[in-house]
């Protein structure tokens, strides 16, 4: 099978039930922000390799990948072919939440905005986190033109405050003090 096609050469694609539309269509700027975040939590996932402390987190992000093929999927398909995708419902909403509770009761609380950084890995979550709400928008404005899975919206919204608590998680495993956002008035 060769790897191009040619029929996306004049600007156009097929979603997944045969419908061809443009390139930049809502579906294809929604579900291909969520591949830019795949390809950033696959890199944060690569970057936590040589760090066995971290090797709890690079099991649930592999799991995040999974999660995100599954969205990306539902944002990819037309409604009729739905059907035929993988589950995605409120069991990866819940195992998410389920992850965030387990990471913020190891870390102490803070009550002003934490600015990225401090580690290079923990830099990376945040990357990864403001790609996650890039995803969010594009899903939300999909929404606004066509049905769109529930729990997908839920899911990017609850992935993004994942991606802050590793973080966070992270300094405290590297010794990093966390730089928190201090303005003078």
């Amino acid at each position: 099978m060769k790897i191009y096609t040619r029929t996306g050469d004049k600007g156009t694609t097929s979603l997944v039930g045969g419908t061809r539309v443009a390139k930049d269509h809502p579906r294809l700027e929604a579900y291909g922000t969520v591949d830019e975040l795949m390809a950033h939590t696959a890199y944060l996932r690569d970057n936590m390799e040589n760090h066995p402390q971290l090797t709890r987190y690079r099991d649930e992000l592999l799991q995040v990948l999974d999660h995100l093929m599954r969205l990306s999927s539902y944002l990819a398909t037309e409604e009729e072919a739905k059907k035929y995708l993988p589950a995605f419902d409120g069991t990866q909403v819940a195992l998410l939440e389920q992850w965030i509770d387990g990471i913020q009761s190891t870390l102490p609380t803070i009550d002003k905005f934490t600015l990225p950084g401090g580690h290079p890995i923990a830099a990376l979550c945040h990357i990864a986190r403001t790609v996650c709400r890039r995803s969010e928008r594009r899903a939300i404005s999909l929404s606004e033109q066509y049905p769109v899975n529930e729990f997908v919206l839920r899911y990017l919204n609850r992935l993004s405050d994942y991606f802050y608590v590793l973080a966070r998680k992270i300094s405290m495993e590297f010794n990093i003090k966390e730089i928190l956002w201090v303005y003078d008035k």
